[in-house]
């Protein structure tokens, strides 16, 4: 009789050896659903904008740059009159990195090369609206006592400074300020002075736009301002910059 807890002992061991090696149960888990996938945009050749389907594309821009691109902020460049190909330009090179401002780079993300030239024949069908050039009398003593603060612009646009070789800016952007229709030379006229200071600033400062990382002799990037600046002043700048902004045709309304 003294063996019986023994035996009851082990037979309690035998049965829980035996649960132990039984495997355990498995609940499939629940699959997740599958993040929605963003097609990228076609990256093929663009054809001509369509102004009409670029005013649909362009509601985003209106926050900064307003309806009809003539932006009431200067920290915004107005875009009104602007060339469709130039805006295609750099809205891709704010897409690829070559010109660096986290709000375009962001906006021009999910754009198309198309959707691109669209919002830039919009733009382009629009018209700038001109602001008034300072005409103070210049009056502290400088190389410029004496004249308009505009008209030392006015001459560096239109005759640059030969002795420190700085071109003329109409030599590329035309006299009336209005570039070319191509994606290299921008229209000018009208813009804000201050946002015409802070690109000029960049550039005499070498700053360089559509410049890579890592490409070597970048084909896309425009070096031709940082040359073109370079020599200038900080009044020089800005009476420049105020010249432009009151710049337009003769016939403008």
């Amino acid at each position: 009789m003294k063996l019986l807890p023994l035996f009851g002992l082990a037979t309690t061991v035998i049965m829980t050896a035996a649960l132990a090696q039984q495997p355990a149960a498995v609940t499939p888990s629940t699959e997740a659903t599958p993040a929605a996938v963003t097609p990228l945009p076609p990256s093929g050749p663009a054809t001509a904008g369509d102004a009409k389907a670029g005013q649909a594309k362009a509601g985003g821009c209106a926050a900064c740059h307003s309806v009809d691109g003539n932006s009431t902020d200067a920290q915004y460049p107005k875009l009104a009159g602007q060339h469709e190909r130039y805006i295609q330009r750099m809205l891709t090179n704010f897409q690829s990195g070559g010109r660096d401002n986290p709000i375009m780079m962001g906006m021009a993300g999910s754009l198309s090369q198309q959707d691109m030239r669209d919002i830039g024949a919009y733009f382009a069908s629009q018209h700038a609206i001109p602001g008034v050039a300072d005409d103070t009398v210049i009056a502290d003593g400088g190389p410029y006592q004496g004249k308009k603060f505009y008209e030392v612009g006015e001459n560096i646009f239109r005759a640059g400074k030969p002795a420190n070789g700085v071109p003329a800016c109409m030599a590329c952007h035309g006299p009336t300020g209005r570039g070319n229709p191509g994606p290299a030379y921008p229209s000018l006229a009208g813009q804000h002075a201050a946002y015409t200071v802070l690109k000029l600033k960049f550039f005499r400062d070498g700053g360089v736009w559509g410049q890579h990382k890592d490409v070597a002799n970048d084909k896309d990037a425009n070096t031709i301002m940082a040359g073109v600046a370079h020599d200038l002043t900080d009044q020089e700048i800005q009476s420049l910059a105020s010249y432009i902004e009151g710049l337009h045709p003769a016939d403008a309304k």
